[in-house]
């Protein structure tokens, strides 16, 4: 015999919808982090560059180096966008996951190989180095902060339209 009370069906439907119901991540980056994060990818980017306009090299070392910079920054940013991505169930290919870590590691490696074969003071070489490194950790943060408050805002506005 079935003893069911209509008060205990409405606890047990009660819990199916709060399982049911996604959580809403809702810890947004706060504005001086953003603020941070962004002074710190120029402040990195505009040494790096200002370092390479007063630099006693030749054109073309110039242009291997800045390109560096490019080529590192964007590749970290496809890192962290393809992380992030399969965090939140974007199909991303493991080819494009694998290419981008190569491409993040590849930067950094051909910068090495640069500073160490440049003939430059020990100082400059360590200067290029820390703004580079500054630049991409920077990059990341300024993506990963882009991401979170696009996903929140997407999010709340999706359970508000629900409410």
């Amino acid at each position: 015999m079935n003893y069911q009370t209509t008060v205990s069906l409405k606890d047990e439907e009660k819990v199916k919808a709060k399982k049911n119901l996604k959580k809403v991540y809702n810890h947004k980056p706060t504005p001086a982090f953003i603020g941070a994060s962004w002074s710190a990818v120029l402040i990195g980017m505009v040494a790096y560059c200002v370092g390479l306009w007063n630099a006693n090299m030749e054109l073309n070392e110039k242009g291997y180096y800045f390109t560096i910079l490019l080529f590192g920054l964007f590749s970290v940013i496809s890192v962290q966008k393809a992380v992030r991505d399969k965090l939140e169930g974007i199909q991303v290919t493991e080819m494009y996951f694998g290419i981008s870590w190569f491409t993040s590691i590849a930067s950094i490696v051909l910068l090495a190989i640069g500073l160490w074969n440049a003939t430059l003071e020990l100082s400059e070489k360590g200067f290029y180095a820390m703004s580079f490194t500054l630049s991409l950790f920077a990059a990341i943060a300024v993506q990963k902060n882009t991401r979170d408050v696009a996903y929140i805002n997407t999010e709340l506005e999706t359970k508000e339209n629900e409410d």
